[in-house]
């Protein structure tokens, strides 16, 4: 007899236990599962946040923004990277365009330095304009941020050995840097520079922006404003470009340029 109470005791131990147990399991998923719950509500708001970033309003027409660049020139750069920001925030595509600091100082009076920097600075114009008939667009702009980032990032001049470096970095043939040399497209080149510069004046530099029928210098700033600022920058300067009595806006630069 008292076997069998020690059988009973041990059964109603045992199953005690076990309601325990289930009562802790259940416990555990319901807090796993209000974990999973709040993950799923922070994603989907991270989501939300990145659409609304990354993509123009529903119905918004996307503006086409033509940008003109010499990829030896830091001030062209960092703007360029303002215009990628741009893209993020507001219905804007940009659409990259060869000029030439060498052609615009063609026959100026300028420093000994700077006209050996221009001699050297030929190469990498000729080349992306030859990635731009042979690739496209698309091929261009990948070509610009890896020839801008050897150049002005990594700090490694602009001669042979950088333009090959960046066209294998956007999978196009080291061959194509014989295009630098070469100089039997130079025509084109011109060309592509005087579509840029024209409409805007003779006395100014790179990098020049189209905005349909607006063309202007600029805007020269270091360093690039990033987010929803880039956006509001970039209000700012085509309702200033709009108006045709505005022609300049400019303060003393401090320092720079500041790459980041």
């Amino acid at each position: 007899m008292a076997k069998k109470n020690k059988q009973t005791d041990a059964k109603a131990e045992l199953e005690a236990l076990g309601k325990q147990t289930r009562k802790a399991v259940e416990a555990v998923l319901a807090e796993v599962r209000e974990v999973a719950e709040e993950l799923r509500s922070r994603t989907s708001e991270v989501a939300t946040s990145v659409a609304a970033r990354t993509a123009p309003p529903v119905g918004s027409a996307v503006q086409t923004v033509d940008f003109w660049f010499d990829p030896i020139c830091p001030w062209a750069w960092m703007t360029s990277r303002w215009m990628l920001e741009v893209e993020l925030v507001r219905p804007v595509k940009t659409v990259f365009h060869v000029m030439s600091l060498s052609v615009l100082n063609d026959g100026r009076d300028i420093s000994e330095d700077y006209r050996s920097m221009l001699a050297k600075g030929w190469a990498p114009v000729r080349v992306a304009l030859a990635v731009e008939e042979r690739y496209g667009q698309e091929q261009l702009r990948a070509f610009y941020t890896a020839i801008g980032t050897r150049i002005h990032l990594q700090q490694q001049g602009f001669g042979r050995d950088t333009i090959e470096g960046a066209l294998t970095d956007v999978g196009l043939p080291s061959e194509l840097a014989d295009a630098g040399d070469a100089g039997d497209n130079d025509d084109a080149l011109r060309a592509s520079h005087h579509a840029g510069m024209d409409p805007v004046g003779y006395d100014v530099g790179t990098p020049v922006i189209h905005v349909g029928d607006v063309a202007f210098f600029g805007p020269v700033m270091s360093p690039a404003p990033k987010g929803e600022q880039a956006g509001q920058v970039y209000d700012g300067v085509v309702a200033l470009a709009s108006y045709e009595g505005f022609f300049e806006l400019k303060r003393t630069r401090a320092v720079g340029p500041i790459f980041d």
